[in-house]
């Protein structure tokens, strides 16, 4: 991977990691970040530091505070930390720790110089002045970037594709439902289980399940729910592969625990469904998927968790298929929220040039790299 990225111009460092016991392992890591990244700014004189959640701006922050050279922070929030704790069950609402965190996160907020966060409900929440403005109170910017993908990766997940992959599966004219990402924490087993169940009572729809982990496990949970070998596939799969196994299917779900926390998130799942063409079932309450889904009509959302919830999802996705262009509107919908380049690298290119046209030395940026 440093080769990798050598070759396309990225000089790419890296730190252990260390997990346990956490809080001073953390603490570790935070300190060996903080020293290697002021050597790096006294060496390089860098224009910026991007910091990716709470702990690595907490490494920007300490580091730069102890520099004479002072680079631009952007601090790339990602997701509510303190409120994820909470809302994981690991720490007490209120409790020391949350406490400590939020203060924590207080400072870092007034040490940076730009933002960067997944949702509109996010930005509503932290900066609500930026909605109209792009800025905060204090003038500093703040750009809404999604999780995003390479859409040239998911070309492949065209017609031919889809037939070869669905004969090759053995899969027929069943209806296909899939699903991409890890069970357990914030994302919903049983619930998703109970959805399979419908989809196969209603429809003896096959189910496709792309997964990295506990693959094993969650075979044995779909036998325990009756489902024969050839009613699902359970697969890991290297990412290359994904855009032409999920060509095959027919509708895909997201189903992720509905909590505070969760308003500043962007399921990457989401733009990868689109991006394949494949319509989606998921539940309200999760960064800004439902009004995403409704707005561009690419879609169901569910309000609660219920057999019935799903009975009726799955028949208005039922009618919503029989509509021609479905297909060609997710696609279009993925393009418009979630395309890599022309979402992504285009709002992280204006935001650095903001960030730098502050500076009176600015002459600009020639090219950004994707």
């Amino acid at each position: 991977m440093k080769q990798a990225l050598w070759e396309q111009g990225i000089h790419w460092t890296a730190l252990a990691y260390h997990k346990t016991p956490s809080i001073p392992a953390t603490a570790f890591d935070i300190l060996c970040g903080a020293l290697h990244i002021w050597r790096l700014i006294r060496r390089e004189k860098l224009d910026f530091l991007h910091a990716r959640v709470h702990v690595p701006m907490l490494m920007a922050a300490l580091a730069r505070s102890c520099s004479s050279h002072k680079p631009k922070i952007i601090f790339d929030i990602r997701g509510f930390f303190p409120e994820e704790y909470v809302d994981a069950g690991l720490w007490r609402p209120n409790g020391l720790l949350y406490k400590l965190a939020k203060r924590v996160e207080n400072w870092l907020l007034r040490q940076a110089d730009g933002f960067v966060v997944l949702t509109e409900k996010a930005r509503d929440i932290l900066f609500p002045e930026s909605s109209a403005t792009g800025r905060d109170k204090q003038g500093r910017p703040v750009e809404v970037i999604p999780c995003c993908v390479d859409l040239q990766r998911f070309e492949v997940a065209d017609g031919e594709t889809r037939k070869k992959t669905r004969e090759t599966l053995g899969i027929g004219d069943r209806t296909t439902v899939a699903y991409v990402g890890s069970f357990g924490g914030w994302y919903l087993t049983e619930e998703m289980l109970d959805f399979f169940s419908v989809a196969r009572e209603l429809e003896d729809a096959f189910i496709l399940i792309l997964t990295q982990r506990d693959k094993e496990r969650i075979i044995q949970r779909l036998r325990g729910r009756g489902m024969r070998e050839e009613d699902f596939l359970v697969e890991s799969v290297p990412p290359s592969e994904l855009p032409k196994l999920l060509s095959a299917a027919d509708v895909a779900i997201s189903f992720i625990k509905p909590c505070y926390s969760k308003l500043s998130s962007s399921p990457t799942k989401i733009a990868e469904y689109l991006a394949c063409g494949i319509p989606i079932i998921a539940n309200s309450g999760v960064g800004d998927i439902a009004e995403q889904i409704t707005s561009d009509g690419v879609g169901v959302v569910i309000n609660e968790f219920s057999l019935e919830s799903y009975r009726k999802a799955l028949r208005e996705l039922n009618a919503m298929r029989k509509e021609t262009d479905l297909a060609a509107r997710c696609r279009e919908s993925a393009r418009k929220r979630f395309d890599l380049i022309e979402v992504g690298a285009t709002k992280y290119r204006s935001l650095y040039e903001e960030l730098l046209a502050e500076r009176s030395d600015f002459v600009g940026i020639s090219s950004v790299r994707g």
